[in-house]
């Protein structure tokens, strides 16, 4: 009997975890509700808190789908399902199988080949620590970073200002990288860039909305937006590059 992707063993072992998690996340919503209801805050904010946490949290969960969909050709479903369901992110987990699938001699474009046991354990084991860093080192260090940072803007506020606003920017550099890393590819490697700009453009749109047409409802509502359009757009986009080229 030879190695299964889609083992219901697997399936099993993905459903035990989450189960777990999602009973973990139920019973620090419900301590959260009673602490905000303890410390006086009114219920209608608290809804509102509630409303938006959801447009926030199954907005993206349609790119994680879409990024679970496309790593299972290759993975099968419970990896993916597991990894981009707990710590992991599209935008680190599709590299990383990639990068480990290469190691271990073959592709996640290569469908075709079925992984081993050694293979898939590999990208497996790759996938996971990698994410860990973040994971482990945060509590470690978080705070003594954040304490240097108070102390810094304490001393002198416009460059603590300036600091922050230089490691926002380094941060969204990285994602940059990915988005521009395959222009020189020709005009295939651009429709990242065009994505963006039509969820650049949208944001600008809905920011318009906000300030010169008073509609301030929108101002919990203009990333989702923006998001959603920039993902309904990708196809037709992909499609009409795909044919010039």
């Amino acid at each position: 009997m030879g190695f299964d992707i889609n083992s219901p063993f697997l399936f099993f072992l993905v459903a035990v975890i989450l189960c777990l998690v999602l009973t973990q996340s139920i019973y620090f919503m419900i301590r959260a509700w009673k602490q905000a209801k303890e410390l006086g805050i009114d219920t209608n904010k608290l809804k509102g808190v509630v409303r938006t946490s959801i447009v926030f949290t199954l907005v993206p969960a349609f790119s994680i789908l879409i990024g679970v969909i496309a790593l299972s050709k290759k993975l099968g479903l419970p990896l993916p399902w597991l990894r981009l369901s707990v710590v992991g992110a599209i935008t680190y987990e599709t590299p990383a199988a990639e990068a480990a699938s290469q190691a271990v001699g073959t592709s996640m474009k290569d469908v075709a080949t079925s992984l081993t046991a050694v293979q898939y354990s590999t990208i497996a084991w790759i996938m996971t620590l990698g994410i860990m860093a973040g994971v482990i080192l945060t509590p470690i260090l978080c705070k003594r970073l954040l304490g240097g940072v108070s102390k810094f803007k304490d001393r002198d506020n416009k460059w603590g200002d300036i600091l922050m606003s230089a490691l926002f920017v380094g941060m969204i550099s990285a994602f940059l990288g990915m988005i521009f890393g395959h222009v020189q590819e020709g005009l295939e490697g651009w429709i990242p860039v065009f994505v963006m700009g039509v969820s650049a453009a949208t944001m600008l749109l809905c920011a318009f909305c906000i300030k010169k047409l008073g509609w301030k409802w929108m101002q919990d509502y203009a990333l989702p937006i923006s998001m959603i359009a920039s993902m309904i757009l990708a196809i037709p986009i992909t499609n009409a590059v795909m044919q010039m080229v």
